[in-house]
């Protein structure tokens, strides 16, 4: 059974479904509510990540053979050092679970977001960091990274981070800060236009919300990893307007607009991730082009009641 802390949440969801589908059962936890819209084959516990204690009894309850931890505590509140605090304290307690119960693999959730400052693209692992990091998400990231090496290194288990891109699609946020797929596709679905400027040269590595769960399943599942750290990505760039005319094909006469060429604020460069590692180790190619995905979420939006499940 695999462990999948932050189960219940967008990206936690779509793990889980990935790995039952592989033929994986699954405990998904979540702190802050009630476990609901719990998929078939899994079970889910609510459970405080910084609990010591209840956290280790979970493995008197199951026979926990592997660990995604994907659970954490947003860095966005005043108090960034009790967020920090209670993150670490969760990263800790997977890892000391993790020896307690004899697993074999623990994938952690990084981001994207410790490329910040890295000049040239495509974003490799073993690039170099540079040293300041202005934002406290991508610096708990970094942190955590360092602490898995660490622990790893002095332990009978796997430690694999997960560096994970622009990921969007069902259960996932209706407009996003770092990049507008997700807040055309909601505008276009409403029939309103998208209230924020957007360019049509802008893009990210973005990555449909179903795929990243299944390359994350896939690294987690794997029977020999090569790397301590892996990009979670599509290995390309998709620009707004690539969305845009993908959007169009979904909701005809959606009202799409858009400027030419790119922000005066965007990096010389798009964020686009290397995925040779995940592609050599786990087979791992998107399934979703983005025509594919915009559909695909296009459906989901028009369908869903507020109580439905993910897709």
């Amino acid at each position: 059974m695999i462990l999948v802390t932050g189960g219940l949440g967008f990206i936690g969801a779509h793990v889980a479904r990935a790995l039952l589908g592989l033929g994986e059962s699954c405990l998904l936890t979540r702190h802050s509510a009630a476990p609901r819209d719990v998929p078939d084959g899994a079970v889910a516990e609510r459970l405080d990540m910084t609990d010591r204690d209840a956290f280790l009894a979970l493995g008197d309850r199951y026979a926990i053979t592997g660990i995604v931890h994907l659970a954490s505590t947003p860095l966005h509140g005043a108090d960034v050092v009790a967020e920090m605090r209670a993150n670490t304290s969760g990263l800790l307690n997977a890892f000391e679970a993790a020896r307690a119960w004899g697993v074999h693999r623990v994938c952690v959730a990084s981001t994207i977001g410790v490329y910040a400052g890295v000049r040239g693209t495509p974003f490799r692992e073993d690039a170099p960091l540079p040293p300041g990091v202005p934002h406290p998400i991508p610096a708990f990231k970094r942190s955590a990274e360092a602490l898995a090496s660490a622990v790893a290194g002095h332990a009978d288990f796997e430690a694999v981070c997960l560096r994970i891109g622009a990921v969007w699609g069902p259960g996932g946020r209706a407009d996003s800060p770092f990049f507008a797929i997700p807040g055309l596709v909601n505008a276009a679905v409403r029939g309103e236009p998208y209230a924020k400027k957007v360019y049509a040269g802008d893009g990210i590595d973005a990555l449909y919300a179903p795929d990243c769960g299944r390359a994350i399943a896939l690294l987690q599942t794997a029977g020999t990893l090569h790397h301590a750290i892996y990009n979670v990505g599509s290995g390309r760039v998709t620009t707004n307007a690539e969305a845009a005319a993908a959007i169009g094909k979904a909701v005809p006469g959606a009202p799409i607009e858009m400027a030419k060429g790119r922000s005066p604020e965007s990096p010389d460069e798009d964020y686009r991730l290397d995925v040779t590692r995940l592609h050599a180790d786990t087979g791992f190619t998107p399934a979703h082009g983005i025509d594919g995905a915009v559909a695909d979420y296009v459906a989901w939006l028009c369908g869903r009641t507020e109580s439905s499940p993910h897709r």
